[in-house]
């Protein structure tokens, strides 16, 4: 593994005090109440941990019949080592799926087998303390990006993404967590998405986009926000509004195209759901929010954007937690793959041949979301050169960004990196091989981490959504070309007048033409002298 890397992963260490700066008072009255856990602001003593911990760890057991059934099954065969991205950029045995879990499960069984308590260490049993709560429990389940590779190739179908939350879960209830994660879940209860905007700033932005489609296509398409009525509630991950603008152009460009009766929400401004990562509490709180605007603009159908764990949140929970719902769901790929479909969307896919493609299938579509061929239907609609990573490293058997599952933080960048490896090396043969320079993908996340894991393993390779390749190919009614939209703004139509010598002219190109002749202005400078006539 190297000494560097083995450096690395002793300095790992996250910022604790699982309720510093976490509120849980919701925008609406009735959100607040589903959180029932009182989550300490700082660490709880040693003296009070360990009793705490186990009180949480003999709740969830009890709560969910799964997370004990993954104690009890695991036979430490090994087969999800080589699984496992973190384990690969590492090489830490502990920094595996199966010794993530024995940190559990070696409690589990101390404390709650008969066999355990008789026979100890003998039967791989060990007793909780506050040591192994803050120096491997802290440090290891916050490692795990909770992305399931691991679990497809288990011969018993073990869920480690469950064994994670359940640690999480337990160093919540002692006041352990990152402050990365309860700071964005405290966002989108202020604020209603993850990067705090304000309501006027995320209006303001969408006006913004609106102006820029305009300039650039000479088509005024709308990103509708707060409308009392709407068939089609749209939730974008808030990235797409200040970050990733060219999804969220793409898609405004779908909905103008089939001219959808649509809005966006300040109030649940964001497609994502950290609850994911901390507390199914969260997680229902999270996506009660969608319910509520929902519910309140009378919308038919609610569209989930580019987004992994927020797709995740909706389809395996938001029904059982938050339902009946009196709205059908579904994502923004499969919304415009079926659109496709039934040709209802134009494109020329000559727009987009200045790429060669690969698709990187985010882990909570691809393994808990079911959106794998949507994806390439999309992709092969609008580009013309699309090539496919290795088979074992895409759709079910993808691997991670590495900067999944709360991960997305700064304090441990450059392990993030080396979860990451898998992926670049995946990308790399094809870049080699079909001189690849642009990853498809439809996970903000995803926008966020492998740009860096890019430059990092220094890949030439671009990184976008699928819908900001949707939005160089699509066709819209009375759209001009990018060359009509330059000529116009260079020449601007109507009367304009010289102002060396206030010679009034009946077009711009007259008076460029003037100014050439007789003050030996360039025409491509001819905006110095010449102007419209006010």
């Amino acid at each position: 593994m190297g000494k560097n890397l083995e450096k690395v992963f002793e300095d790992v260490k996250f910022t604790p005090g699982a309720a510093e700066g976490y509120i849980n008072k919701a925008m609406q009255p009735g959100i607040a109440e589903l959180l029932k856990t009182d989550i300490p602001k700082e660490p709880l003593p040693d003296d009070q941990m360990v009793e705490v911990a186990l009180k949480r760890l003999d709740q969830v057991r009890k709560e969910r019949k799964s997370v004990q059934l993954y104690l009890d099954i695991c036979v430490r065969c090994g087969a999800c080592f080589k699984q496992c991205h973190y384990y690969l950029g590492t090489g830490d045995p502990k920094n595996s799926p199966v010794g993530r879990q024995e940190l559990l499960r070696k409690v589990y069984r101390g404390h709650f087998t008969i066999g355990g308590k008789l026979f100890g260490s003998l039967a791989g049993a060990q007793k909780l303390t506050p040591e192994i709560i803050k120096n491997e429990w802290l440090k290891y389940f916050y490692q795990c990006t909770e992305c399931r590779r691991c679990s497809v190739f288990c011969p018993y179908g073990i869920d480690t993404a469950e064994i994670t939350m359940a640690g999480r879960e337990v160093l919540n209830s002692v006041g352990l967590a990152t402050k990365y994660i309860t700071k964005v879940i405290s966002l989108v209860y202020k604020h209603g998405n993850n990067i705090g905007i304000p309501e006027k700033a995320f209006k303001a932005n969408c006006e913004f986009l609106e102006e820029d489609i305009e300039e650039m296509i000479g088509v005024k398409v709308k990103l509708p926000v707060n409308r009392e009525k709407a068939e089609i509630l749209y939730l974008p991950p808030s990235a797409d509004l200040f970050v990733n603008t060219d999804t969220m152009v793409g898609v405004a460009k779908v909905f103008h195209a089939i001219g959808a009766d649509w809005t966006m929400s300040s109030y649940a401004s964001e497609a994502a759901n950290f609850g994911l990562f901390f507390s199914y509490d969260d997680t229902k709180a999270i996506n009660l929010r969608v319910v509520k605007v929902a519910k309140e603009v009378g919308a038919k159908l609610v569209i989930f954007g580019e987004c992994g764990h927020a797709w995740r949140a909706a389809r395996q929970y938001m029904e059982d937690m938050n339902g009946p719902l009196p709205f059908k769901f579904m994502n923004i790929v499969e919304y415009t793959a079926d659109l496709i479909n039934k040709g209802k969307l134009n494109f020329d896919k000559s727009r987009n041949d200045d790429v060669i493609v690969t698709i990187h299938d985010p882990c909570m579509w691809a393994r808990s979301g079911d959106i794998i061929d949507e994806s390439r239907a999309v992709i092969n609609s609008v580009c013309n050169k699309v090539v496919e990573m290795d088979a074992n490293t895409i759709k079910e058997k993808t691997f991670c960004c590495g900067g999944g599952g709360g991960l997305l933080t700064e304090e441990i960048m450059e392990l993030r990196m080396k979860g990451g490896l898998p992926r670049a090396m995946a990308v790399k043969d094809v870049v080699e091989s079909d001189k690849v320079n642009y990853m498809t993908t439809t996970c903000a996340i995803d926008k966020a981490q492998l740009p860096l894991v890019m430059q990092y393993y220094e890949l030439p390779v671009e990184v976008g959504g699928i819908h900001d390749l949707v939005s160089k190919a699509i066709i819209l009614e009375g759209q001009k070309e990018p060359e009509e939209m330059e000529e116009e703004m260079e020449a601007p139509a109507g009367p304009s007048v010289c102002g060396l010598c206030d010679t009034e002219f009946s077009s711009m190109d007259e008076c460029c033409e003037h100014a050439e002749k007789e003050h030996k202005i360039s025409k491509d400078q001819c905006d110095m002298a010449c102007e419209p006539k006010e």
